[in-house]
């Protein structure tokens, strides 16, 4: 067994939609970044990646190449599920945290669940994913963006 870490955060930018967990959730901000801005995915993709010992995110998909340029991230998950596929890799559990003040992400949270397991490939009672905020504490407590933990276990 392998198990990885992985955390991502966003500041919030007006203009573009607010995708989390595969799922694009009702607000009037998204998130800045150079793909769609998915906090969730990266950092399920980076604990995904540290658990193989493939490095992180930004090495497989750099964020000055022009290629992930807006690209959604649910392409980039399904990349790193196939890397993984091909060393004989397979996701035995994930357990995700997401922190956000706002917007309220707890109606959302079954489909991103459903999503992701889908795009793992794996019974969705495998994949946990929990949303909280932080009691307006800190940058996501300001509403200044979002954060997203991520921890898995892999099976050889």
């Amino acid at each position: 067994m392998r198990v990885g870490h992985g955390f991502d955060a966003h500041r919030f930018a007006t203009g573009r939609p607010l995708v989390l967990g595969g799922v694009t959730v009702p607000h009037d901000q998204g998130l800045e970044a150079h793909s769609d801005g998915d906090v969730v995915i990266h950092a399920l993709c980076d604990a995904l990646l540290g658990a193989a010992g493939l490095g992180d995110i930004g090495r497989h998909f750099p964020d000055d190449d022009p290629a992930f340029a807006g690209i959604d991230s649910r392409v980039l998950l399904r990349r790193v599920r196939d890397q993984l596929a091909e060393r004989r890799l397979e996701v035995g559990s994930v357990d995700l945290t997401v922190v956000a003040q706002r917007p309220r992400l707890a109606p959302h949270v079954e489909s991103m669940r459903t999503r992701l397991a889908g795009d793992l490939g794996m019974p969705v009672e495998r994949l946990n994913l929990k949303a909280t905020t932080t009691e307006r504490m800190g940058f996501t407590g300001r509403g200044e963006g979002i954060a997203a933990f991520a921890v898995v276990l892999l099976d050889e």
